[in-house]
């Protein structure tokens, strides 16, 4: 400690005191980030979607921007903030299911169209406009986010099977 002649003694180490204070009581709202990697990321529904591998921080404002989750073998997607909802003990929870690559799709009667084959976003915001689905080998189509009905463990059109085959 040092000493200032100008400061009062017992005053300096009462204002040491309120700050130990005051630490003490936000640590119990922070999380260390060494414990973020290996959590389970799961949506409202219960749905696990793979396990956080990073972390990604803003360097100009140190906030959360983002986790990379793992899902399998080289199977790492990215997840914005706003996909974000808190982070427990023991999971990330997500505050709305994501969109993800080899996911099934299917029509709104429930009949299986393909998979979740691309994900195009916009070159600016990087805002999700668009899928492309492929349904063979050979054959995919692309349908605007305005055609999705739902998302979760697959992602549901709002058309019939027969109407996404005539797009």
């Amino acid at each position: 400690m040092l000493e200032i002649p100008d400061i009062w003694y017992h005053k300096q180490t009462l204002q040491l005191f309120a700050m130990s204070v005051k630490l003490e009581e936000e640590s119990k709202k922070m999380i260390a980030a060494d414990s973020f990697p290996g959590k389970k990321v799961i949506d409202r529904e219960g749905i696990e979607y793979g396990k956080v591998k990073h972390v990604q921080i803003n360097p100009n404002t140190l906030c959360v921007c983002g986790v990379t989750i793992h899902q399998g073998f080289r199977r790492d997607y990215f997840l914005s903030e706003d996909y974000i909802d808190r982070f427990t003990e023991k999971t990330l929870l997500l505050s709305r299911p994501p969109i993800r690559i080899g996911i099934p799709v299917i029509d709104i009667d429930r009949r299986k169209i393909g998979k979740v084959k691309s994900i195009h976003r916009h070159p600016d915001t990087k805002e999700f406009e668009s899928i492309e689905i492929s349904d063979g080998l050979v054959h995919s189509k692309f349908v605007s986010k305005g055609e999705i009905w739902g998302l979760g463990e697959k992602v549901i059109l709002g058309i019939t099977k027969d109407q996404f085959k005539s797009l």
